[in-house]
């Protein structure tokens, strides 16, 4: 049984909780960013580009057993590290799961307010682009 949404969500601020300043939050965001599962050469194209985001952002979503499996990547180190922490939320989980998910933990974690407002608003298009995913996805899910 893979961990809800709202469990990796508490572990995620649990763990920025750690951390005493942005500096070492800003350097913990690069490290997850580096072990984001890589969105495969085919998908960063202009079809999983997201619109509304300062830096080059690609997400891909497959539905995989019922559940949404994420890859993404981007040009920008922080930003890759801020949708690590996205897909590392909302990957393998079933789409109406992640449509009723609530996105507070990212103000919990103190991440908006440390952003500058191009970035918060390409934190809030990936968070709106992974439901949108949820939406399109939710249909063919199969009844167990």
């Amino acid at each position: 049984m893979l961990d809800s949404i709202e469990n990796i969500q508490a572990e995620i601020v649990e763990e920025f909780a750690f951390f005493e300043d942005w500096m070492q939050r800003y350097e913990h965001m690069i490290s997850l960013g580096k072990s984001l599962p890589l969105i495969a050469p085919d998908y960063k194209n202009e079809d999983h580009l997201i619109k509304g985001c300062q830096s080059k952002v690609w997400v891909h979503a497959a539905l995989e057993d019922n559940k949404l499996v994420f890859t993404a990547d981007s040009d920008a180190i922080i930003t890759k590290g801020i949708i690590a922490i996205l897909i590392r939320a909302f990957s393998n989980q079933k789409p109406a799961d992640i449509l009723e998910a609530k996105t507070d933990f990212i103000d919990q974690i103190g991440l908006k307010e440390h952003l500058s407002a191009t970035r918060a608003n390409g934190l809030l298009s990936m968070i709106k682009q992974i439901k949108l995913y949820a939406v399109a996805y939710q249909t063919q899910v199969k009844e167990e």
